[in-house]
C-alpha cells in the first residue's frame, strides 16, 4: 500500500502483493464482454447484495466536514491534501517509446510524461482507428518499487479497454520503474502518486499524438490505487468525468496505517502515529474532503476480499453519499481482491457506467 502504509510481517507482505497486483497479470488473453446484467447500485442507495456485516466494527466517526473550499483552507499542512490542491501542477510532454504489442485491436507503447518537475513512466494502449477516443487513466495497487516493472499491476484491465474503444494510460508513480526519484514520498504518505494520475490526465490531454477526446476522461484504480484515484478527485475537482475505486483501501489513512504500518514508517517518523498526531492523518485522509468530489464515483468491491477489508468499501460508499456525490456500489459477493470469475462483468458494468456518464 502507500509507503505508510508498508507490511509490518512478510506473510502479510506477499498476501497484499498478490492481492493488489499479480494475479490480474496471470491472464495472459483478455476476456470478451460479458452479457451479464448490470450489478452496478442506484445512485441514492447501497445494493442490497451489500448489507451492513454485523462482524464489521462500527464505522469511525467521519472527519468534520470542512467548512469551504480544499482551496481556501488556510493555513494547510504542507503534506496534506490541502496544500496537494493549492500547489500548482503541471502535466504534458507525453512521449510514445517503444511499441510492446500489436493486435488486430490496439497498440501498446511504453510511455512517459511530465509531472510537475519529474518524469513518469507508463504504458498507453491505443485503439485501432481515427479518435477521439475516449480515455481511461489507470492507478496501479501496491507493488513494492524494488521489484515493480514498467506498467505492471493492470496489464489485462488496460487490454480490456483498449479492445473496447478506449485509450488506457497506466501510471507507474514516482519512484516506480524507470520514473523519477522523489526522496520525499514515503515521509509525504505517497500524496504525490495522486499528482502524477492527475498530470497524467493533462499529458493526455496536450498530447498531439495521440486523439483524445479531452471531455471524456475518467479514472480507474485499484486497491492502493482506488485510494490514490480518491485523492485525486477530492484535490482535482472537475479533472475528469467519471471514476472507478476497485478493492479500494480505506478513505481514512489511520485505517491504513493500522492495517499496514510499522512503528520505524516514515511518515510515521516525520509526523507522529494516528494516536500522536490525529489531525496529520485526517489532513491526508480523502474522507476528510469527499464533499470537493464532483465527478460520478462508482465503488467496486467483492465480498470475499481478504486484502482490503469489504467494510472499507460500504464505509466509503456511505461516506461519498452523505457527502452528496452520486456514488453507485457494485458489490460482487464471491469475488475476493483481484477479481476472478466475474472479472469480465464487472469490467462491462464499469465501461456501462462510464458510458452513462458520456466517456
Amino acid at each position: 500500500m502507500t509507503a505508510s502504509g508498508r507490511l509490518a510481517a512478510a506473510l502479510l507482505a506477499a498476501v497484499a502483493l498478490t492481492g493488489c497486483s499479480a494475479a490480474d497479470d496471470a491472464a495472459a488473453p483478455v476476456p470478451r464482454a460479458s452479457a451479464s446484467p448490470n450489478p452496478v447500485a442506484p445512485s441514492t442507495s447501497e445494493s442490497p447484495d451489500a448489507p451492513a456485516d454485523p462482524a464489521d466494527p462500527a464505522d469511525p466517526a467521519d472527519p468534520a466536514d470542512p467548512e469551504s473550499s480544499i482551496l481556501t483552507m488556510t493555513p494547510p499542512d504542507p503534506v496534506s491534501l490541502p496544500a496537494l490542491a493549492q500547489a500548482e501542477h503541471v502535466g504534458g510532454g507525453l512521449r510514445l517509446g517503444a511499441v510492446r504489442e500489436r493486435t488486430a485491436r490496439f497498440t501498446s507503447y511504453d510511455v512517459t510524461y511530465r509531472s510537475d518537475d519529474l518524469r513518469i513512466s507508463g504504458v498507453l494502449d491505443v485503439p485501432r482507428g481515427r479518435g477521439p477516443f475516449p480515455a481511461v487513466v489507470l492507478a496501479h495497487g501496491h507493488i513494492e518499487p524494488s521489484i515493480y516493472v514498467r506498467g505492471q499491476g493492470m496489464t489485462r484491465e488496460r487490454g480490456y479497454l483498449a479492445e473496447r474503444g478506449y485509450v488506457a494510460l497506466h501510471v507507474d508513480y514516482r519512484n516506480h520503474a524507470e520514473s523519477s526519484t522523489d526522496p520525499t514520498s514515503a515521509r509525504d504518505v505517497d500524496l504525490g502518486y495522486a499528482v502524477d494520475v492527475r498530470n497524467a490526465v493533462e499529458a493526455l490531454r496536450r498530447t498531439d499524438d495521440v486523439a483524445i477526446a479531452d471531455d471524456r476522461i475518467a479514472l480507474f484504480g485499484r486497491s492502493m490505487g482506488g485510494a490514490v484515484v480518491y485523492n485525486t478527485l477530492v484535490t482535482q475537482p472537475g479533472l475528469v468525468q467519471a471514476a472507478s475505486a476497485w478493492a479500494s483501501n480505506s478513505t481514512l489513512e489511520a485505517q491504513v496505517q493500522e492495517r499496514w504500518g510499522s512503528p520505524d514508517d516514515a511518515a510515521v517518523a516525520a509526523h507522529g502515529s494516528p494516536q500522536e498526531d490525529p489531525a496529520f492523518w485526517r489532513g491526508v485522509s480523502s474522507r476528510t474532503y469527499l464533499d470537493q468530489i464532483t465527478a460520478p464515483v462508482q465503488v467496486v468491491q467483492g465480498g470475499r476480499d481478504v486484502t482490503c477489508p469489504p467494510r472499507w468499501a460500504r464505509a466509503t460508499y456511505r461516506a461519498l453519499v452523505r457527502a452528496g456525490v452520486d456514488a453507485r456500489l457494485a458489490w460482487y459477493p464471491e469475488e475476493q481482491h483481484a477479481f476472478g470469475p466475474r472479472f469480465a462483468d464487472a469490467m462491462d458494468a464499469m465501461i456501462g457506467f462510464f458510458r452513462e456518464q458520456g466517456v
